[in-house]
């Protein structure tokens, strides 16, 4: 039953909590930048707006795929709340990738088929380190399934240092956050306009964005992972720290320039090869 309720707060509430934080985020990121900003409220100002919109979309196939990213990020994150395996739930949070992929693909704006290449190419980047956090949490845990990974009596977290900061450099390629906001971005100083959201308006835009609410709140629910086990204090520790994981996320926004995707590769390898690769060997001669 509580695995069961779980999941129902999640694929209710997620929208509403990941709405909340973006606005936390671009009221923290505008008096980084010396602005008042918006309410905390605009995004749900904003979804409200986009609802109301009529509907008019490129093409009859992009709100389909919208939809399909939408339920198969919903997924992702309702195997996690639900305690199952965490190596699949990675693997349908790729699959939800391609969709939104394939949607800004399915149109002939210039900005939106960039955007989409440069989205592949990041996924190119942080697949590595994503399978090697599945793997790291079976050799810390002796499972891939959330419910028994939060069981054990020690964190996961001090068997996994360099896996973690592996996964903090994903969170900023997943959230789309400077140094690596390439495909899209939430500022004005992106050159291809919006990227892969150029064609996307009302209530299909509304979808993504939805989309995007779940995935935050799924990554921030990795993040607890690492923190979490057998003690109830380690719950209060884990939401503690994905709120300064998400801080750290937005400051790392304001204080670094966006980088091409040349560098984006090679610093990803390389962390995966240096903090994922060794953490592995690490574990595995453990």
């Amino acid at each position: 039953m509580t695995r069961v309720l779980s999941l129902i707060l999640y694929l209710i509430l997620a929208p509403f909590v990941g709405a909340f934080l973006d606005g936390i985020d671009r009221k923290i990121t505008a008096r980084m930048q010396g602005r008042k900003g918006p309410p905390i409220w605009q995004p749900f100002y904003d979804l409200f707006k986009l609802f109301s919109k009529q509907m008019i979309a490129v093409n009859s196939v992009q709100l389909l795929l919208n939809c399909s990213y939408l339920i198969f990020l919903a997924v992702a994150g309702g195997m996690v709340f639900f305690g199952t395996d965490i190596l699949m739930s990675l693997f349908i949070l790729s699959t939800a990738d391609m969709f939104l992929i394939l949607a800004a693909s399915s149109d002939s704006s210039p900005y939106s088929n960039i955007g989409a290449s440069r989205e592949m190419m990041q996924m190119m980047s942080y697949e590595p380190m994503t399978l090697l956090i599945a793997v790291g949490f079976y050799l810390a845990t002796g499972s891939f399934r959330v419910d028994e990974i939060i069981a054990q009596e020690t964190c996961a977290f001090w068997m996994m240092p360099g896996l973690f900061v592996g996964f903090i450099l994903i969170m900023a390629i997943k959230l789309r956050k400077s140094p690596f906001d390439l495909s899209t971005s939430h500022h004005a100083h992106q050159e291809v306009v919006k990227g892969i959201t150029t064609e996307m308006s009302g209530p299909t835009l509304a979808i993504m964005e939805i989309g995007e609410y779940y995935e935050k709140m799924l990554l921030l629910a990795v993040v607890a992972l690492f923190f979490i086990d057998s003690s109830i204090i380690s719950w209060i520790l884990g939401i503690v720290l994905c709120l300064g994981v998400y801080f750290l996320e937005i400051l790392i926004d304001n204080v670094c320039a966006r980088v091409n995707w040349h560098k984006l590769l090679d610093i990803c390898w390389l962390i995966t090869l240096l903090c994922g690769g060794i953490n592995i060997l690490i574990l595995m001669l453990i």
